[in-house]
């Protein structure tokens, strides 16, 4: 069994999805020397789709924002684009001189160096759970004089997990295999991904638990021999693509149809816009559909 990276499999994902929009995603935040001048405003760039809604939520305002074809909040529809989050534009970011640049931690290895190669400051958030969702809000909130906004978006945020986890505490948690696909193949996600963190959070047991790593490239036997309850599908890009893909693997690939999940008609395809690769405030969607799957549909 090959333990893949997020950012390995990122970038192969990339290259079986050329043509889809590039996805947005503490284990610190990481200032590389975004001070405030005294009495002055953060001149900040946001470079993540999903970094951008988290922006909007804390009132901020920004000089930068993702080239992305997702939904721009309307307080940024005419703030200067800068490019995807995996490549930003560094001639045009040195050029505007921010205060700090505001990344996903997925990319800091490739992006921190080149940040700092033009003398720009920069933050890395972690959007691959919904709890480094909420602790990057907290960290932007403390840094950037938010600090009730933030405390509004957690206090929300622990009042849907309450209610939420009232609806499950009586169920029995079912053991659970997750695919996560692009045209022509796909990888095992682990509770390491942000999919993957949403079946954890949603009460159900991983079936590939334990790694460090967010993708893993198992075979089917392997797969099979650990005998899932529920499979789930997901997609990293081009959905309609990736369904198809599935159908096509489950209904031609005999292995399947030996497993229990699979006779037992408990294979769910998950909405695209609800899992992605970063956190984001779709989260309560995603986890009632999961509800429906996990508890309601046996």
């Amino acid at each position: 069994m090959l333990c893949i990276s997020r950012r390995k499999f990122v970038g192969w994902a990339a290259v079986a999805c050329a043509a889809a929009a590039l996805p947005a995603s503490l284990c610190g935040c990481v200032n590389q020397h975004p001070e405030l001048e005294e009495g002055g405003s953060p001149k900040l760039v946001m470079t993540s789709p999903a970094g951008l809604h988290i922006a909007d939520k804390l009132e901020l305002d920004l000089i930068g924002i993702p080239t992305t074809t997702s939904d721009v909040p309307e307080r940024y529809a005419n703030v200067t684009q800068v490019g995807t989050a995996m490549a930003p534009d560094l001639e045009l970011l040195a050029s505007m001189h921010p205060t700090c640049v505001i990344s996903p931690n997925t990319l800091q290895s490739d992006l921190q160096p080149k940040y700092a190669g033009i003398h720009v400051g920069c933050i890395f958030l972690d959007l691959t759970s919904v709890a480094g969702l909420y602790d990057s809000i907290d960290y932007l909130g403390r840094k950037f004089d938010r600090e009730e906004q933030a405390a509004a978006q957690r206090a929300e945020y622990e009042q849907f997990m309450r209610a939420y986890n009232a609806t499950i505490s009586d169920s029995t948690a079912p053991r659970v295999l997750v695919l996560m696909g692009v045209p022509g193949s796909y990888m095992v996600a682990t509770e390491n991904c942000y999919a993957g963190s949403l079946v954890q959070m949603a009460g159900a047991e991983n079936v590939y638990a334990g790694t460090t790593e967010e993708f893993l490239d198992a075979n089917t036997e392997d797969m099979l021999s650990r005998d899932p309850d529920i499979i789930l599908r997901t997609a990293h890009a081009l959905p309609d693509d990736v369904r198809q893909m599935f159908a096509q693997e489950f209904e031609t690939n005999d292995i399947w149809k030996h497993f229990r999940a699979v006779q037992e008609g408990r294979v769910y395809d998950l909405t695209y816009s609800n899992f992605g690769m970063s956190a984001t405030f779709s989260y309560p969607d995603a986890l009632n559909e999961l509800r429906t799957y996990l508890y309601e549909s046996a």
